[in-house]
């Protein structure tokens, strides 16, 4: 059923208001116009011109960067000492490494004094290498000068291209002129860049821009057609007037007979200009256009006027009648199609009609969207726990942002905690380089971020341009294109401080219920980087927790194989891949049996060692077996222990083998064994002869002459002697091991205590004993009691164990703060693989010499103690055959030894 029409009285009849005021509006309307029409006009033009020049000051300021960078770049090369010696192999990568970082040069070269082409870089597609080039006018200019310039624009004929050359002139150390090093400026990268800038303009404005050289050749254009034109025959004053340093902007007539506006400014550092150019009908079509408004609305104020009556009834007051009348039934649930056709007709009205249908119809589109509000909040939530991986959640409740609120960029910026600075961790249609390079200090004042993050509250910045707290961050928002932004806090606990980051293009203010929204998506990614931040610890203790373990068990001296159901390898340590010689990377998956063939291959005993090892493996209560192999040229020894590996239900998963490294073991049990036996028949021996002429003596009935008494207790006492001498030597030792060795140096003749340790020597070294001691070297300041004991020992050995016809050396030399002297016989030597353990207690090497000799073991263990004592090192000299012990006594400079022969003992 049709709705009935309503009607108003007169008085209160909106059309008559609206014709009065319209009366009083028109008049002042026209004067006013008038006067806006003036002076906009006059501020448009002036407008259009500031911005010409402000463009060519851009430009020129670009221009000179480049230019000074190009000339930086030629004065840092001519100080490398290959482009002076013009070296090409040494020019080459400096060439190159300029050229790879430098895009706006296509060439480097290099002129000799002569102004011969002697290297370019890059040499191909066309090289003009030996070709002479005096008779160019930037080599005439580089004999002139010795500062970098930069010449004329002209055809490059290496690469065939418009160029520039910024030119730096080489003089040697005495001011000779040596040639020049130059790189080519690409002009047509400065036309790229130009061409950019026009690209802004439509091509029906002509829009031009260019540079200009100090000759008046254009070497920049946004046209490259337009490369090296002479500007001289198209504006010659104001290319002259800007080439003298001039700058403005006028009006001026090109040859074609249009009339431009011309912007220009001069290059400061280089007689170099920039131009910029447009038709007048396009820089003022602004200002004209506006006058033809002004005068276009002053004539439709006044048809208006007189159509106002005939339009007021059919345009408001009859609508407004028929929306009395149609909004009793736009509560129904279901409005029918033609009541729905008349709403959105009316809707499109930009008056007070079409803004209450408008109203009416967004309280119908408030309740679609709350529903689609909460829809989406569902789907985010979802999202929130349907996965661990923060970027994508992050990724997801931006994606639903935008498609929800429409907004142009959305991010979430959270404290990087290792580099003490907030940074975008989740972003959506910003700039890839705008989102790497956000970096926000926690102690900066205005950021919106922070705001947000330090008051708990959403901050929002409507309009960036207008808002004075946002003025020192214009440029960022201006890059990126954005006008207003928001920051809605993340409430959490465990993650570093975070905050939703949303903006638009366009300034706007967030309605409360905007807000509202954006907090509960902020909420939802608070709870997606606690839920990753905790996981993420966890994971992070749980890793740290399993590398410890893998450190410990990798640092094991003992072996460990780990290996499944199947026999297969599945973990060893780095002791396995020692012994086994196999890389570590290799073992896992490898065959446990192949592996154990790499260990049983290097066995002393390679069969008996694979029974036994066999035999463990076999064993069900784990077994166990001993090898010895031969690391290194030393016999190692191995005990393997094998145990089975079970889950926490005692079910067997695997089998596990530890291999325990008992060398150490073994090496005790010999060196005690070998102590007993050694000190056993080293005291017995003596003991037995004491004992036997002693009792001969004793004896009753036998009487021996005076010489045979004597020969017996000279027997007697040396064999005590002997007694007494090994006695010693352990005490040394003990002195020695526990630290407690205290040494008394003085000032001794060398030689003369070489002689008596001979003396004391047993078996005595007789004739054999060869001194070399310069005088220089024969006195020395050290304990006279050790360094006897030191000689003695060494020339026993050297007596023991070198042919008796052989000489035994004793040499002595002077070095700047010690004294070095050597025992050198001419035996069978030591041989190389016991040289390390030479040095050591009770060490023998295990020969058929040296098992027939007599001895302890002990000297060797007494000299290195007595040696370290004094502060010295001593040590198995390399010699051309026997045996060369030398050893090193630290002595003080001559000038600071005790003066006098006084102090001198012997």
């Amino acid at each position: 059923m049709q709705p009935a029409r309503v009607r108003f009285p007169l008085y209160r009849d909106m059309g008559l208001r609206l014709l009065v005021y319209y009366a009083l509006v028109l008049l002042p309307v026209l004067f006013v116009a008038m006067g806006f029409d003036h002076v906009i006009g006059q501020r448009l033009e002036e407008d259009a011109r500031a911005s010409d020049l402000a463009l060519a000051r851009a430009i020129a300021q670009e221009t000179d960067a480049i230019l000074q960078n190009a000339l930086q770049a030629v004065r840092q090369l001519a100080t490398y000492e290959a482009v002076q010696e013009a070296d090409p192999a040494g020019m080459e990568p400096l060439f190159q490494a300029v050229l790879t970082t430098r895009p706006d040069l296509n060439l480097i070269y290099r002129l000799a004094s002569d102004g011969l082409m002697l290297y370019h870089y890059p040499p191909e597609p066309r090289t003009t290498v030996g070709i002479n080039f005096s008779f160019r006018a930037y080599y005439q200019q580089a004999r002139r000068t010795n500062v970098p310039f930069i010449s004329e624009g002209r055809i490059s004929p290496t690469t065939q291209q418009p160029v520039a050359t910024a030119v730096m002139p080489i003089y040697d150390q005495e001011g000779i002129f040596t040639g020049l090093v130059a790189t080519n400026i690409k002009l047509q990268s400065l036309s790229h860049a130009l061409a950019n800038i026009a690209r802004h303009y439509p091509p029906e404005q002509d829009f031009q821009v260019m540079i200009i050289d100090s000759t008046g050749k254009i070497i920049a254009h946004n046209n490259p057609g337009r490369l090296l034109d002479d500007m001289n025959a198209i504006l010659p004053d104001i290319t002259h007037s800007m080439l003298e340093g001039g700058y403005g902007s006028q009006v001026a007539r090109i040859p074609d007979g249009t009339e431009v506006l011309v912007s220009y400014l001069p290059i400061p550092s280089v007689k170099w200009g920039v131009l910029v150019q447009r038709p007048t009908a396009v820089a003022f079509a602004t200002q004209r256009s506006l006058h033809r408004a002004i005068l276009l609305s002053i004539a439709t104020f006044i048809v208006i006027g007189l159509l106002f009556w005939v339009s007021l009834s059919q345009n408001v007051i009859r609508p407004v009648e028929d929306l009395a009348s149609l909004s009793q039934a736009i509560g129904q649930t279901d409005l029918p199609a033609e009541q729905r056709a008349r709403l959105n007709v009316l809707a499109r009205r930009s008056d007070q009609i079409g803004h209450l249908v408008q109203s009416l119809l967004r309280m119908e589109q408030a309740i679609e969207a709350r529903l689609a509000e909460l829809s989406t909040l569902l789907e985010t939530s979802a999202a929130v726990v349907s996965t661990l991986d923060t970027e994508t959640v992050l990724h997801r409740i931006l994606e639903q942002l935008e498609r929800l609120l429409r907004v142009d960029k959305s991010a979430i910026i959270a404290l990087d905690e290792r580099k003490g600075v907030f940074r975008a961790r989740a972003s959506r249609n910003l700039s890839p380089h705008y989102a790497e390079q956000l970096r926000i200090d926690p102690g900066e004042p205005v950021s919106v971020t922070l705001r947000a993050l330090r008051t708990g509250e959403p901050v929002q910045v409507s309009d960036t341009e207008s808002d004075p707290s946002f003025r020192a961050l214009r440029p960022r928002a201006r890059a990126e294109g954005y006008r207003a932004v928001i920051a809605i806090p993340l409430h959490t606990q465990h993650a570093p401080p975070s905050a939703l980051v949303v903006y638009r293009a366009t300034p706007h203010v967030f309605t409360p219920s905007e807000i509202n929204l954006l907090t509960n998506f902020a909420n939802h990614a608070a709870m997606a980087i606690e839920n990753a931040t905790l996981y993420a610890r966890s994971d992070m203790r749980l890793q740290a927790q399993t590398r410890r373990l893998q450190a410990l068990i990798q640092s094991l001296h003992d072996g460990l194989i780990l290996e499944d159901l199947h026999g297969h390898v599945v973990y060893a340590n780095r002791r396995i891949s020692v012994i086994s010689g196999m890389p570590l990377e290799e073992i896992p998956n490898t065959s446990s049996e192949a592996l154990l063939e790499r260990i049983i291959a290097q066995a002393h005993r390679p069969e008996e060692s694979r029974r036994a090892v066999h035999e463990a493996l076999r064993s069900d209560t784990g077994g166990a077996a001993e090898i010895a192999l031969l690391l290194e040229g030393r016999m190692t020894y191995l005990r393997l222990h094998v145990f089975t590996v079970t889950d926490p239900r005692g079910m067997a998963i695997g089998r596990g083998q530890l291999w325990h490294d008992i060398t150490a073991d073994r090496e005790l049990d010999n060196i005690k064994s070998s102590l007993i036996s050694t000190v056993s028949h080293e005291l017995r021996t003596p003991l037995a002869a004491i004992k036997g002429y002693a009792t001969t003596l004793l004896a009753d009935d036998v009487h021996w002459e005076p010489e045979a008494q004597r020969e017996f207790l000279t027997i007697i006492s040396e064999e005590t002697d002997r007694l007494s001498t090994l006695v010693n030597d352990l005490l040394d030792l003990s002195r020695v091991e526990a630290g407690s060795l205290k040494i008394e140096p003085v000032n001794i003749r060398l030689s003369d205590l070489v002689y008596r340790a001979a003396q004391r020597a047993r078996p005595h070294p007789e004739e054999r004993l060869r001194l070399e001691i310069p005088p220089e070297a024969d006195v020395v300041e050290a304990d006279p009691r050790r360094l006897e004991v030191i000689l003695r020992n060494l020339i026993e050995n050297a007596a023991k164990y070198a042919p008796a016809e052989t000489p035994i050396f004793v040499r002595a030399r002077r070095l700047e703060d010690a004294i070095r002297i050597e025992v050198a016989d001419e035996g069978p030597g030591i041989p190389p693989e016991h040289r390390q353990r030479i040095f050591e207690s009770f060490y023998r090497v295990e020969s058929g010499l040296t098992r027939s000799a007599p001895g302890a073991g002990l000297g060797l263990a007494i000299c290195q103690g007595f040696v370290h004592a004094h502060g010295g090192r001593i040590w198995i000299a390399n010699g051309s055959g026997g045996t060369t012990i030398a050893f090193t006594l630290p002595q003080q400079p001559v000038g600071e030894r005790a003066e006098g022969a006084g102090a001198l003992r012997s």
